[in-house]
């Protein structure tokens, strides 16, 4: 179904060809990515970007820190439309009235600076930008990782805070010229095929060797006109699960009539690469050979056809339970005994999100449990339209009816099944999912209690399919149903009587409502002359996620208060990180008040005086990941390290731009190894990094380090910290990114 080309190819007349009668040069000037991100560019170098957005997009986990850090540092109004969206703690019933705190800031916010406050349960982050935002050679910038409207034609990013503040400072996101990667689509979906099974297929084939990390996606070919828009969509919204840095799909009739649904034709205009365009690499999809698909447990790479994984069971989930009694020793993993009765058989099935709660999703999986029953086992089935207009016209249209009379529960828009705030499983459950993710504990189980369940991803076709077998996996194309096609409409007098549209008539005299759990960010200092970390966390997993730097469900209520957030700090994956980074920063506190702290003194007197060192060298904490940061966008994930006095990363490769780029908003380095560089080093041992504020400085790119270890030996480390802009060499000089706002006020 997938084939990956290593080798570029031009795309002559909508045809893949070797050759062509223009240069690579000229051609790759022809992409529709290449004319999007020139025209947001303001650097004047088509190499180097620098790009202004022409909106912005975020959700209740991250909106209060991206506010106060914009306002700490000089903001007076949102200069383009900002959307401030409610839709990923508005059920969290975790610490009182810190979740409703928050929404009445966002208003309040909304209000002083001119911003677009969309309420709890009105819409999903992402369903709201699509059908408010979005246009044809648009760019968006959100704080949420599945920023993605390609298919819509907007080149959408998703990144960390700072970079939204920095935007609100009217100032750019800088990244070099990415590779652009063809993705040429032919053929059409049989029946029961959705566009979680080709978006799932697409991530397992480029995961594992990033194949297209930190690439745009450029959607093209003649497969595009057999897919409706909500299934482009559906594909779209998980291009980030391949680490992808945008995607751009070509725009047609469907995408005019999707403008038009939504009343703003205006917002459309035909997109399509030029008569010869060039891309870096090239991957193939045949839609005809498409099959049904399952993403078992802990990422949705790990994918096979649902046939695939009927057949082999008992061998593929002991993979699983193997893999989950590792990562989490204090739960009794059992997955084997879902398989019985000729079967296997899950425990739940969750429609939702920006990529499940879609209107063809609901409605093709009414189509195929009408008449039918979940049955009254242990089998759920829950279903979370993506917005309040698209939950309107599935009651007009009598979806919603047939799903209720199936068993089926209707719940409101919400993001809370795809990061653990909702539909948390029985312990040991297993739970299929139409949403975008599938990582450890994403579903909110807590394994240093010794819970464990499983999240697998299936598109919502073969949930419903799985749901009228009472819960027995089935693909949705093995079952005899008649798909009916609906007409969208959109009720625009949803958004026009509950959304607060500010933009344009910011009023300074409102004042900004702070509930007690929001507070400052704390003091962060600049950086030293040299710099001594000491490892706090050694994880040699082949990718850690953001989820296990800084755990998503109920802990994100404490968003707003980073100090009580940080408490959480990888304590799914290593719960001995937080008393080791705060032990770390306690010594630091004492050799900034004056103080020489004798632990600190003998670590340094293994490289050298270690009293005139103590006076030079700033200590902290640091993380070893193989490849951390894929998943989410949340800043928190590096902001509540530096909170507990973390100044490091180590890594060898960094897995999404985003997280790199929040560790450095934050002033932690973001040290990278050369492959094959041994790494045998465990917590306690520390690492002294010479001359590190010259070297930063002097934009070198190279660090000779040492290894200092717990026994008191010491070993040389190269480290490096490549492709820094200027920008970013002096936001890690002074600190993080508020600092360096603050002083050039």
């Amino acid at each position: 179904m997938i084939t990956l080309h290593d080798s570029g190819v031009f795309l002559v007349n909508g045809v893949p060809c070797a050759d062509a009668p223009l240069s690579r040069q000229e051609g790759r000037q022809n992409t529709m990515a290449w004319n999007i991100l020139q025209a947001h560019s303001v650097s004047g170098d088509p190499e180097q970007l620098q790009i202004r957005f022409d909106a912005l997009v975020s959700h209740d986990i991250t909106y209060v820190g991206i506010i106060q850090q914009a306002r700490a540092s000089g903001m007076k109004s949102f200069p383009v439309p900002y959307a401030l969206t409610n839709c990923h703690n508005s059920l969290c019933a975790v610490g009182g009235t810190i979740n409703e705190d928050d929404h009445v800031f966002g208003l309040s916010a909304a209000k002083k600076y001119g911003g677009i406050y969309v309420p709890a349960n009105q819409s999903v982050i992402h369903s709201y930008a699509r059908e408010q935002l979005s246009s044809c050679g648009g760019m968006i910038l959100g704080s949420d990782s599945h920023t993605r409207y390609g298919a819509l034609g907007t080149m959408a990013v998703g990144e960390g805070g700072p970079e939204l503040a920095k935007q609100l400072l009217k100032n750019t996101w800088d990244v070099p010229y990415p590779k652009v990667v063809l993705v040429y689509l032919k053929g059409t979906p049989r029946r029961g095929i959705g566009p979680h099974d080709i978006a799932i297929a697409l991530v397992k084939a480029t995961f594992a060797s990033g194949f297209v990390n930190n690439c745009v996606l450029e959607f093209a070919g003649p497969g595009i006109a057999s897919l409706p828009i909500d299934f482009r969509n559906g594909i779209d919204v998980m291009t980030t699960e391949t680490t992808c840095l945008s995607s751009i799909w070509e725009t047609d009739e469907v995408t005019e009539e999707f403008y038009r649904t939504h009343c703003r034709s205006e917002a459309f205009r035909p997109l399509h690469p030029g008569p010869c365009a060039w891309y870096d690499k090239y991957i193939e999809v045949d839609l005809d050979q498409a099959e049904s698909m399952i993403a078992l447990p802990f990422h949705p790479s790990n994918a096979w056809t649902i046939h695939e994984f009927l057949e082999n069971a008992p061998e593929i989930l002991a993979q699983v339970e193997a893999d989950a009694q590792a990562r989490f020793p204090k739960a009794h993993v059992k997955l084997a005994d879902k398989i019985h009765d000729g079967g296997v058989w899950a425990d739940q099935g969750v429609i939702a999100g920006c990529a499940g709660g879609l209107f063809d999703n609901i409605t093709e999986a009414a189509d195929i449990l009408r008449g039918g029953s979940c049955g009254n086992g242990y089998f759920s089935l829950d279903v979370y339209p993506t917005s309040v207009p698209v939950s309107l016209e599935l009651t007009r249209i009598g979806a919603t009816t047939d799903l209720l009379e199936c068993g089926a529960v209707i719940k409101p828009s919400f993001c809370g099944p795809c990061f653990g705030a909702g539909d948390v499983p029985a312990n040991n459950g297993l739970s299929l999912r139409h949403t975008t993710r599938n990582f450890p504990n994403r579903e909110g189980s807590k394994p240093a209690e010794g819970q464990f369940a499983g999240v697998c991803l299936m598109d919502a076709r073969s949930i419903a399919a799985t749901a009228r077998a009472g819960g027995r996996i089935t693909a949705a194309t093995d079952v005899d149903y008649t798909p009916v096609s609906h007409p969208y409409h959109f009720d625009a007098g949803v958004y026009e009587r509950r959304v607060y549209n500010g933009f344009g008539r910011p009023d300074p005299s409102v004042e900004l409502i702070l509930g007690p759990n929001i507070t400052d960010w704390p003091q962060m200092p600049p950086m030293s002359r040299h710099l001594l970390v000491q490892l706090a966390a050694v994880l040699h997993d082949s990718v850690t996620t953001t989820d296990e730097l800084i755990p998503s469900g109920e802990t994100s209520s404490y968003r707003s208060n980073p100090l009580r957030l940080a408490e959480f700090t990888l304590s799914r994956r290593e719960p001995a990180y937080v008393g080791r980074a705060k032990d770390a920063a306690a010594l630091e506190a004492q050799r900034r008040a004056g103080e020489a702290p004798e632990a600190l003194k003998a670590v340094l007197d293994r490289v050298g005086d270690g009293q005139t060192l103590l006076e030079q060298t700033q200590f902290g904490s640091c993380v070893f990941a193989n490849r951390p940061g894929d998943g989410s966008a949340r800043e928190q994930a590096a902001s509540c390290q530096k909170v507990l006095g973390g100044l490091a990363n180590i890594c060898y490769e960094f897995a999404t731009k985003r997280y790199r780029s929040n560790c450095i908003n934050w002033g932690m380095m973001p040290f990278t190894l050369d492959e094959g560089t041994p790494f045998p080093y465990e917590p306690g041992d520390c690492v002294f990094v010479p001359d590190v504020r010259e070297a930063v400085l002097s934009g070198k790119e190279d660090f000779p380090a040492q290894v200092i270890r717990k026994d008191g030996t010491v070993e040389p480390l190269t480290l490096h910290v490549r492709g820094l802009t200027e920008d970013e060499r002096q936001i890690l000089l002074d600190g993080c990114l508020m600092n360096y706002y603050a002083n050039r006020a």
